[in-house]
């Protein structure tokens, strides 16, 4: 009796792990709930036009080995290779969007998103069916194999110091250049040589006594 319980006891529980396992595909993953809260992690503000700041923020990533695939007044987005590990490859797709802020368009606001693949190195070994006559076919193994690197993993990057960096630097490549922190600078036109004036004509009275004389 003792041991119909003990084994109606672990069916139960493997039934109910392989329920679990079912409604999960087979992983637990734990999603978050987006907060919707700060917005100072992925956009900044600057006292510049949209193109001034996507130009900046081109040549901020031109700057760290940034493969620029599109590049116009309004967006910015590039693509830069990592292998931390032989058998690992990491791909970053950085994208940034620069849209107008407020009616005069002279000032901008800075979005930004970064997207970080990795790829790991997949193996698989190839096998063949070689006949033998009256016994039929027979697989055997081979050493050659199709190494591929298949995607493992996609997120989206939410380090807060990691876009402070990015946004120091394009600062900086805003202020190097004085006509991108003031595109409308006050032109003060240069004033040619200033001309003599001409003699003063004599009075009448005084050319008459002169001709008397």
């Amino acid at each position: 009796m003792r041991g119909a319980l003990q084994w109606s006891a672990a069916a139960a529980a493997v039934a109910a792990l392989l329920s679990s396992c079912a409604s999960t595909g087979g992983t637990r993953v734990k999603i978050e709930p987006e907060a919707f809260g700060s917005t100072t992690t992925h956009s900044r503000n600057f006292a510049t036009a949209p193109a001034f700041t996507c130009e900046a923020a081109r040549r901020a990533l031109l700057s760290q080995g940034f493969v620029i695939t599109t590049a116009d007044a309004e967006h910015v987005k590039g693509r830069k290779n990592f292998q931390p590990q032989p058998e690992t490859h990491v791909e970053i797709e950085f994208s940034a969007t620069c849209a107008p802020d407020g009616r005069g368009g002279k000032k901008s606001i800075a979005f930004v998103n970064a997207l970080q693949d990795r790829y790991a190195l997949k193996k698989s070994s190839n096998s063949a069916s070689v006949g033998v006559g009256p016994i039929g076919s027979l697989s055997l193994p081979f050493s050659s194999s199709d190494d591929a690197m298949v995607k493992v993993a996609s997120e989206t990057i939410t380090s807060a110091p990691f876009y402070d960096r990015f946004f120091v630097l394009l600062q900086r490549y805003l202020a190097a250049d004085s006509a991108w922190v003031d595109p409308d600078p006050v032109i003060v036109p240069i004033e040619g040589p200033k001309k003599a004036a001409p003699a003063a004509a004599e009075p009448a009275s005084a050319a008459a006594s002169a001709s008397s004389h």
